[in-house]
């Protein structure tokens, strides 16, 4: 089992920045991947972001150049770096993590409104 502790959601302005963060416990030793998926209320679910074993990353068009995802190996721990954030990026963020099966976090809420 793979268990999730996830942070860094909120309430920001239009044009603001928040970080998120996912930290990984248990059996973590056959994770190829990690990142975040959102979810908003009428939409799709969309792959946010991933990075790889390998330090390989991919992002969403809709989220290039404004976020990045990076890693702490040491601490089994992801971020992810938002800047720049617009209302249409609001919507519940969950972390998962890839190996012979797939885990979610709870999600986090990050709510971007003047």
């Amino acid at each position: 089992q793979v268990q999730f502790v996830e942070s860094g959601g909120g309430l920001v302005q239009p044009g603001g920045s928040l970080r998120l963060s996912c930290a990984a416990s248990g059996d973590i030793f056959t994770i190829y991947a990690m990142g975040w998926y959102r979810q908003a209320p009428g939409k799709q679910r969309e792959l946010v972001a991933t990075i790889r074993s390998g330090g390989s990353t991919t992002y969403a068009n809709s989220v290039k150049d404004r976020f990045t995802i990076s890693r702490d190996s040491a601490k089994n721990t992801v971020y992810l770096q938002m800047n720049n954030l617009k209302p249409e990026d609001t919507a519940v963020y969950y972390c998962y993590a890839a190996s012979g099966y797939n885990y979610w976090g709870q999600g986090t809420q990050v709510t971007v409104s003047s």
